[in-house]
């Protein structure tokens, strides 16, 4: 039981955390920070959080634990603010998607609190953003990834865990490296090609006549370009290293494609189209639970 849990950044990540630890009966109260209060007023009148803080003083006294929702563009400054006020017996985590840029934000913030702070991720995303996509069910049965540090205390690291499990969550642990060189993969490259896809139909003359024609596969390989604009330039950004090595070998698998369909090698395209088939269905059945 968590008497006191902070969230800066009441939107789809923040708002859902809440909803899910008071589902579970695993919060006594909620309090709500962040850059606007419309968003917080709303929040609170949703029932999401209990009550908006004036500042950082107020949130934090008596917090067990603070969770930092804002897209990790705005980590650096947030860390910067509540530093100051952080008292040793509040845990702080965060929900971005990137880690080794957070992790450096904390260390150059928190400086010997580092401790307190434990990185996380939850994979539970959403295209719609805001206090109004919030859900209680978000996370259940999702993953959440956290890169625990080196000073993390294990009753630290156990307690975000806990909160996280309390939301129906299935928790995981990577280093902050391999967490970015994994996302970079299988959710940084997606979106960044999804945004890319549409973005080229946008700018072309017959734009209307597309987009007029287009429809479910169109719509299901796209779904994600409806995602949160800052948030996803803050995690290109962020994690533009990585992402750059995962976008270089996707245009070599676009070129050799290009190669078969230019050869009108009808057998290369359908051995490759069977391999992506065949992997997707075996991960998709993976993710089905025991004896379904």
């Amino acid at each position: 039981m968590l008497n006191k849990v902070v969230i800066c950044g009441v939107g789809l990540i923040g708002g859902s955390f809440a909803l899910g630890l008071k589902a579970a009966g695993a919060v006594g109260e909620i309090v709500g920070l962040g850059r606007t209060p419309a968003p917080l007023e709303e929040a609170k009148r949703r029932g999401v959080i209990d009550r908006v803080a004036s500042d950082w003083a107020d949130a934090l006294r008596g917090a067990d634990l603070v969770l930092l929702a804002m897209p990790v563009g705005q980590m650096a400054p947030v860390l910067d603010a509540m530093a100051p006020h952080l008292t040793p017996e509040t845990v702080v985590t965060d929900g971005g998607s990137t880690k080794s840029d957070v992790v450096a934000a904390a260390r150059a913030a928190l400086g010997d609190k580092i401790g307190q702070f434990v990185p996380g991720h939850p994979i539970a995303g959403a295209e719609k953003s805001g206090v109004a996509a919030a859900q209680a069910n978000l996370y259940a049965d999702k993953r959440v990834v956290l890169t625990p540090l080196a000073e993390n205390a294990a009753a630290s690291v156990a307690r975000v865990q806990g909160a996280w499990e309390a939301c129906g969550a299935r928790v995981s642990q990577l280093a902050a490296e391999d967490h970015d060189r994994v996302f970079a993969a299988v959710s940084h490259l997606p979106h960044l090609l999804a945004f890319a896809l549409v973005h080229d139909f946008a700018q072309r003359p017959n734009s209307d006549q597309l987009f007029g024609f287009a429809a479910g596969g169109f719509r299901d390989f796209t779904r994600i370009a409806s995602s949160h604009p800052e948030m996803w330039r803050d995690i290109c950004i962020a994690n533009r290293h990585a992402l750059l090595l995962e976008l270089d070998a996707y245009m070599v698998e676009l070129m050799r494609t290009r190669v078969l369909l230019a050869g009108g090698d009808a057998a290369g395209l359908e051995t490759m189209f069977n391999t992506a088939r065949q992997r997707r269905d075996a991960w998709l059945d993976s993710l089905l639970p025991p004896g379904e």
